[in-house]
């Protein structure tokens, strides 16, 4: 019952039942003096009648509107004193109280409505708490990565200065590291700026009809011939005479699916690396998987790879470089295009990437 049905009831109340009981009151009072006790409808039982009858209406008066307003009353501050009371533990900074109400009135949706803004403000709390931890060790990762193929460089100079590289091929070698060094820092601060700017939603997306097949079968022809030199293989798998036309920004798109495989390709432990592109044309959408065959992903990390800054193993992509960021940038690619991105992995075995690309058609 609302609010204002309440009210309205409690006014009506407020003139019936003294109504009701002024009644009950004449019919019991004049049966018990007149009938029972035999009084004298004239002289002094007449006026004790009557000021008996005065007595009962004031207390009758008294005790309904009493009653009727202190029902109302309660019903209404009871929920107001709990609302004031969460919203001063939230300006505290407790957002553990909750407020349970099964009303149905106004009061009732602005609890709900309360609760709801309690749990929001509890998640972006929560949300920022993740996303400072996530930035401290951003911080951690980048200055780590960043001073190791630094201390690397500095060494092959520092070598290349006092005399170390006494012959032509072994300036060759150094010059060779520190060039790969310093292109590997390249990339790593490459991806930090790249992921900022899709953070911040300041990349520009030129949106155009690509077809996915002839896509995928140029890049990979390019992967192919790459990993030929490691016996590598690399594959497409689609049906020609399916449509794989979808609507997505030709740069960004080779963006995703490089970062996909550099990230295959970083932790490929078998000898004989394989890389595999199912295309699959759904109605509304085609849905693209890059699947390899290197180690794998445990499966309590599979759902977070996506994550910005999230390694699944701290030691191991110290020793193989990155930032954490590639498959994060590969998330928010995806994102701007209206699609979704997830994967499956088996350790041992290798790692499936799935995502999904709008047809444009649909």
């Amino acid at each position: 019952m609302s609010i204002k049905q309440r009210l309205i009831l409690s006014n009506i109340g407020m003139v019936m039942l003294p109504i009701v009981g002024f009644l009950l009151v004449e019919i019991v009072l004049g049966y018990v003096m007149f009938v029972i006790l035999n009084g004298s409808i004239e002289g002094s039982d007449l006026q004790l009648f009557f000021n008996l009858r005065l007595i009962s209406i004031v207390l009758i008066l008294i005790v309904t509107n009493g009653l009727l307003t202190y029902y109302v009353s309660r019903s209404i501050i009871i929920p107001i004193k709990q609302l004031i009371f969460s919203a001063r533990k939230i300006s505290e900074g407790d957002l553990e109280y909750r407020i349970v109400t099964n009303k149905k009135d106004e009061l009732g949706e602005l609890s709900n409505t309360f609760e709801l803004m309690r749990l929001r403000l509890k998640q972006a709390k929560e949300n920022q708490a993740r996303y400072e931890r996530n930035r401290q060790e951003l911080i951690a990762s980048i200055s780590h990565d960043l001073s190791t193929p630094l201390t690397s460089i500095k060494g092959y100079v520092k070598g290349i200065q006092d005399g170390v590289a006494n012959n032509p091929e072994k300036l060759e070698r150094y010059m060779d590291i520190i060039y790969k060094t310093a292109n590997n820092m390249d990339g790593l601060i490459d991806n930090l700026f790249r992921y900022s700017k899709l953070d911040i939603e300041q990349i520009p997306f030129t949106f155009e009809e690509v077809d996915l097949y002839s896509f995928f079968t140029d890049f990979i022809d390019e992967l192919a011939f790459d990993l030929e030199k490691e016996e590598g293989i690399a594959a497409l798998r689609a049906d020609k005479n399916d449509d794989y036309i979808v609507k997505a920004d030709r740069e960004q798109l080779r963006r995703i699916v490089t970062n996909i495989v550099q990230n295959s390709l970083k932790y490929m432990d078998k000898e004989y690396k394989k890389i595999g592109v199912y295309l699959k044309s759904e109605s509304r959408q085609v849905k693209v998987e890059i699947n390899d065959n290197g180690s794998g992903i445990a499966k309590q990390d599979v759902p977070r790879i996506f994550e910005s800054f999230y390694r699944t193993d701290t030691s191991r992509n110290s020793s193989t470089g990155g930032s954490g960021l590639g498959l994060a940038i590969v998330k928010k690619i995806i994102e701007e295009h209206g699609g979704k991105v997830w994967a499956e992995s088996d350790q041992g075995e290798g790692t499936s990437i799935y995502f999904t690309l709008r047809k444009v058609s649909s």
